[in-house]
């Protein structure tokens, strides 16, 4: 008995093992693994949703290049405008100060050439107040006098006008009511009409702007001047 069971153990223990295995095959032969595609494409889109997630966070801090040339080429662009406008603004603040300048030394002695104009007033009234007849038969003493003070006029006048001050001479000229001021009219047919035909007090000016106008008187009732173009 014990021979066997020593003998035919073993024989049927094989036996058992064998029938496992054949039935087991058996089995994976009629359920097969699950190929579905549904499943699959349901993987394979998971998976191209997170390496698509993915991208992005890879490629954040990495800007185009051509996008990055335009950025330049534009920050250039504003930077020369800007650049343009500060040497335009400076060009124009040197041009108005030098035209400031030149005028404060043309015209910064405008109330005192307009006080020292009475002085010149005087020295003509002076010269003036001695006729033409009365000069011929004048002694030599009160020629010598009043040639002296048409001498000082004449030097007056020619200081005043390193400054830039000029006596306006008006006789004969048409009338300006920026340079002239009429006093009263004067008939007369052979004068064109607004012809300066008196002046009662001379004028100035400094630079181009009028210190004083000249007193004086204007002709009418002659022909009219012809305009000009």
């Amino acid at each position: 008995m014990l021979v066997e069971t020593l003998i035919f153990g073993p024989i049927h223990l094989i036996s058992a093992m064998t029938l496992f295995v054949s039935k087991d095959c058996a089995m994976t032969e009629q359920n097969p693994p699950d190929h579905n595609p549904a499943h699959s494409a349901e993987h394979g889109g998971h998976e191209s949703s997170l390496s698509a997630e993915a991208s992005p966070q890879s490629t954040i801090g990495e800007p185009e290049p051509f996008t990055e040339i335009e950025n330049l080429m534009q920050e250039n662009i504003s930077l020369k405008d800007k650049v343009l406008r500060t040497m335009a603004e400076m060009e124009n603040l040197r041009r108005r100060t030098e035209r400031e300048v030149a005028d404060a030394k043309l015209y910064g002695v405008t109330s005192f050439a307009r006080d020292m104009l009475t002085f010149a007033d005087n020295l003509r009234r002076a010269v003036e107040s001695v006729s033409a007849d009365e000069r011929e038969t004048a002694s030599f003493a009160l020629k010598s006098f009043i040639e002296g003070i048409e001498l000082t006029e004449r030097d007056f006048l020619s200081r005043l006008s390193r400054f830039g001050v000029k006596k306006l001479e008006p006789q004969g000229e048409k009338f300006d009511p920026n340079l002239h001021e009429a006093l009263f009219e004067v008939s007369d047919p052979s004068v064109i009409a607004g012809t300066v035909v008196q002046v009662v007090e001379a004028g100035f000016s400094i630079g181009d702007r009028c210190l004083r106008p000249a007193k004086v008187g204007v002709a009418r009732g002659g022909p009219k001047a012809e305009a000009t173009h």
